[in-house]
């Protein structure tokens, strides 16, 4: 079985995968000149606005949905693994993946506002609608429906339980088997809430768990300020090659910060879509400049935070063999959280552990809610055209035994599964918004041309000549601009 997944996933992640990634977010930026830089005041305001309402979330709720996809495991696990394996320099890759990988959230996110549907009363989108609808490929788009209920339902989750059951292991000594059954139970709680109980829990705890990281981390970095010069050096040296001790690992620098990046920030991988089209706004750009923050959020700040902690304190371990250096990580702890724990540890002692597995528990536990929710909207794709009403209950029971296996599991396999249902996603989105990457850019210019005119855009697919954008086609200016539909937060809070 082992072997087999390695070779699975040396096929997907092949350099193919990498210089795709890359490509298209270097492709991507250009074309927008620079979306992400020219844009980000727009994207802080644009955080904050607009309501919710019957059908679909806020702005910022389906902000903080994307982002309870985004930041996970990948950003405390996956950044001391993507250290360990491609040095100091892999840091450096998964920034630049971030910074290219915000033009393509932007064009996967819009996308997914402009062909998003009303499914039983609930804005509901994603790559399977975008591929059917924009390029009329319906077999494609069944194609990816069916890799990411695989993916997001039964692959990706166990890598996140099985980080948080490493990390509370070794910061309190809880057994494995105790954190299966009460994830389980949790997780169940949540997701036969519905939709809107899962926007709530991510409204909440997303924007906390996310500060509260970030904040111990500036910490770290306040009391070692003085070895921030050098391992930023450190950083820039190691992903270039340009001293003789990191030559040896540059390639591996640049597969681990992008495979790692990819997995943290998930730009391009297509998860950020399904949050994003269940917002209610007037224009599809609105919530793809969002969704381009998202990204800036997850890598630039979490994953950093992460990187500059194990660098900073001196957690890391470098052994000279043939006149080249070789990153071997902690000495004696295996790769993943346990770094983390122990650079805190030494800083913090009695503290530091602890706090890392409470973050670790609250970033992967929001991840797996929003896998489950990315899972729902593609069995929702599917149930539009072949009526199973069964198919959301083996999802649910699917998932949670997912996360009860992944717990169980030796990391490595966790790590490799995940691996491979990342990385099917990718070929399958990233193929899928080149070629509808058109429609998306239509839409900026439309959305800057009107804000240039001092109004706030909206959307009307027929003047930009894009078809089969139904749910958009024949309203009103006012119909899309209006602000009436707050009835969600008063129904949410009786709900509570």
């Amino acid at each position: 079985m082992n072997e087999f997944v390695a070779v699975v996933n040396g096929i997907i992640w092949s350099k193919a995968l990498i210089a795709l990634c890359l490509g298209v977010g270097l492709y991507f930026s250009i074309r927008s000149r620079f979306l992400q830089l020219r844009h980000v005041r727009e994207m802080i305001r644009l955080m904050f606005d607009g309501k919710s309402s019957d059908s679909g979330v806020s702005s910022f709720q389906a902000l903080t949905m994307t982002l309870a996809g985004r930041v996970g495991t990948g950003n405390i696990a996956g950044v001391a693994t993507a250290i360990t394996f491609g040095g100091p320099g892999a840091v450096f890759w998964m920034w630049m993946v971030a910074f290219l990988g915000a033009s393509s959230a932007f064009v996967e996110s819009t996308l997914g506002q402009v062909y998003k549907e009303k499914i039983n009363g609930q804005y509901r989108g994603g790559p399977a609608f975008y591929i059917e609808k924009g390029l009329g490929m319906k077999w494609y788009a069944w194609i990816f429906a069916i890799a990411t209920i695989f993916a997001t339902g039964l692959l990706l989750p166990g890598v996140q339980a099985n980080s948080i059951a490493s990390s509370l292991e070794t910061a309190v000594g809880i057994s494995p088997n105790v954190t299966a059954g009460v994830l389980a139970i949790v997780l169940g709680f949540i997701i036969f809430g519905g939709v809107k109980r899962i926007a709530t829990f991510a409204e909440i705890v997303v924007p906390f768990m996310a500060l509260g990281y970030i904040i111990v981390a500036c910490v770290v970095i306040a009391l070692n300020i003085e070895q921030l010069p050098v391992v930023l050096k450190l950083i820039i040296n190691s992903a270039f090659g340009s001293e003789a001790a990191y030559g040896a690992i540059l390639g591996l620098a640049i597969e681990w910060g992008v495979k790692r990046g990819v997995y943290s920030n998930e730009a391009g991988q297509g998860t950020g879509p399904h949050a994003s089209s269940a917002a209610a706004v007037s224009h599809p750009a609105k919530q793809g400049l969002v969704q381009g923050f998202s990204v800036y959020v997850d890598t630039l700040f979490v994953c950093s935070a992460t990187a500059f902690m194990l660098l900073i304190t001196g957690q890391y371990n470098v052994q000279a063999a043939d006149g080249q250096a070789i990153y071997t990580g902690v000495a004696g702890v295996a790769a993943g959280p346990g770094y983390v724990q122990t650079a805190l540890e030494n800083v913090m002692p009695g503290f530091g552990s602890i706090f890392v597995a409470v973050a670790l528990l609250f970033f992967a536990f929001t991840t797996i809610v929003a896998y489950y929710y990315i899972a729902e909207t593609n069995i929702a794709y599917i149930n539009r055209t072949v009526s199973r009403p069964w198919l959301g209950f083996v999802l649910k029971i699917g998932i949670m035994a997912a996360v009860v296996y992944g717990t169980v599991k030796t990391a490595d396999m966790a790590w490799a599964l995940g691996d491979i249902g990342v990385g099917l996603m990718a070929w399958l989105n990233i193929i899928a918004i080149i070629l509808l990457h058109k429609t998306a850019f239509k839409c900026l210019r439309d959305y800057e041309a009107q804000k240039a005119e001092g109004k706030d855009p909206v959307f009307h697919p027929e003047k930009l000549g894009i078809k089969n954008a139904h749910y958009w086609e024949g309203k009103t200016d006012e119909e899309l601009l209006s602000s009436s539909l707050t009835k969600l937060a008063e129904q949410d809070q009786k709900r509570v």
